[in-house]
């Protein structure tokens, strides 16, 4: 569920964020759920638990998870800002390759015909 590259130069902390939240924008972890505990996690991915620490402590700064002393993290019943801003840079992306395939002279008709078969999948 929560996976870091070592060899990205995305920091790792960074990369936990950004695994958590894709987690939860496609439904594998719900609200209330309970995060990996961090030693566990640690050990897990063979990393400093103070950079997973680092990592949810960013989340619960979002709102994006809760913790109860000594029972861990949780993940927020309020995630709709989550939403909403992945919301906006999925609509922000569409129109710019929409904007690029306009550009680039490809018919309405074929851009049509894809989001046809996108969403009859």
């Amino acid at each position: 569920m929560i996976t870091v590259d070592l060899k990205s130069r995305i920091p790792i902390y960074e990369q936990i964020v950004d695994s958590v939240k894709s987690a939860i924008l496609s439904g594998i972890l719900k609200p209330d759920e309970q995060l990996p505990a961090v030693r566990k996690l640690a050990v897990e991915l063979a990393i400093n638990p103070n950079t997973i620490q680092k990592a949810y402590t960013i989340l619960e700064t979002q709102n994006i998870v809760y913790s109860l002393p000594g029972r861990g993290s949780f993940v927020s019943h309020d995630t709709e800002a989550l939403f909403d801003a992945h919301h906006a840079k999925v609509i922000s992306d569409l129109k710019r390759c929409l904007e690029e395939a306009r550009k680039s002279g490809i018919a309405r008709d074929e851009i049509d015909s894809l989001a046809d078969k996108v969403w009859d999948k």
